[in-house]
């Protein structure tokens, strides 16, 4: 009996400890060089509930003043709930209401896309479209991690892309017990939802478009099967799990010995 515990014993101690290679990033070499660069190229078409921020300036403000939502300095703290309020929200219909120029659909429309629907609508108003500059980009990319780390939750990066990596060391990276070879990030956009899965231990998840995160997906870090098991992330834990354990079947088998 005592041999079988020490055997159950080992068995669970090998088995519940999470190996190195389950842990470690960035395993192997890097197989092709270009792959990023073209994703890193490749113009993102807005979606519903992006937010947008609309500059139109000129060399008379007072022309352009009716377009302002909130005056700005440079002393102002910029704040995810200030941009919600001085930008433009991408409602359901994928529309957006701008003062004086209505409502632009932007459903699909890249920025550069958005700036020129701008200026074709504000050629209407003014004569002298020199005098006027505008600028169109994404307020921020906001993004939800949730899972197996250290602070999920909702956040947003001001910031023109995102990679993978960077969104997870913004939630405190993934915890021990995370499963790094099967990182799932959920994308809405105007072709349906998408699934994406990416082994973030192998450089090959650098070639996937899924690379760049984009606004409002949804990355969800699973935990390994060590986690449901309960003996501990480390030896060290594995070890004082597994003999506490024995102490109690050992002390159990004695009593019903002795009754």
């Amino acid at each position: 009996m005592k041999k079988i515990i020490v055997f159950i014993g080992i068995g669970l101690l090998f088995t519940s400890c999470i190996p190195t290679k389950d842990l470690t990033y960035f395993q192997g070499e890097p197989k092709n060089k270009t792959t990023i660069h073209s994703l890193q190229n490749k113009p993102y078409k807005l979606q519903v509930n992006d937010i947008v921020d609309i500059q139109i300036k000129a060399t008379n403000e007072n022309l352009v003043a009716l377009f302002k939502v909130v005056e700005t300095s440079s002393a102002t703290v910029i704040t995810p709930e200030k941009i919600y309020f001085s930008s433009y929200s991408v409602d359901k219909n994928g529309m957006i209401r701008i003062p004086y120029l209505g409502e632009l659909n932007v459903l699909g429309y890249t920025e550069k896309e958005v700036r020129l629907k701008i200026e074709t609508e504000l050629a209407k108003i003014f004569k002298n479209m020199n005098d006027l500059f505008v600028t169109v980009k994404l307020a921020g990319i906001r993004y939800t991690v949730i899972g197996e780390v250290k602070k999920p939750g909702t956040s947003v990066l001001f910031q023109n892309q995102v990679n993978i990596i960077e969104a997870i060391a913004n939630a405190g990276d993934i915890t021990l017990t995370g499963n790094r070879h099967n990182i799932k990030i959920i994308r809405n956009n105007v072709d349906g939802v998408k699934k994406y899965t990416l082994d973030l231990t192998n450089f090959d998840f650098m070639h996937s478009e899924a690379y760049y995160i984009q606004p409002n997906d949804i990355i969800y870090i699973e935990p390994l099967k060590e986690k449901s098991w309960g003996t501990g992330d480390t030896g060290a834990k594995t070890f004082s799990t597994i003999v506490a354990a024995l102490s109690l079947i050992t002390t159990t088998i004695l009593l019903i010995k002795n009754l």
